[in-house]
């Protein structure tokens, strides 16, 4: 089973897990400054609010993207 890759800006981490991702590109066109995809790392957390980041990540239809908030058991979904 692969590792999904992990972001983090010190309030939040975003996996994203490439095996589960349809290439919807939601985020890309939703979130542009945060979900580059021309760009490696193509995740930049530090574009947008934590807040405004885990409300896109919500939105993946695949489930290809996830959130933690740090220091909070909670996964956003």
């Amino acid at each position: 089973m692969s590792t999904p890759n992990t972001y983090s800006n010190g309030e939040i981490t975003v996996a994203y897990n490439p095996k589960k991702c349809t290439h919807s590109e939601c985020c890309a066109q939703e979130l542009s400054e945060v979900f580059r995809t021309a760009v490696i790392p193509w995740i930049h957390l530090d574009a947008a609010s934590s807040e405004r980041i885990a409300q896109q990540v919500a939105r993946c239809p695949s489930g290809a993207l996830s959130c933690t908030r740090i220091g909070s058991c909670v996964a956003v979904k």
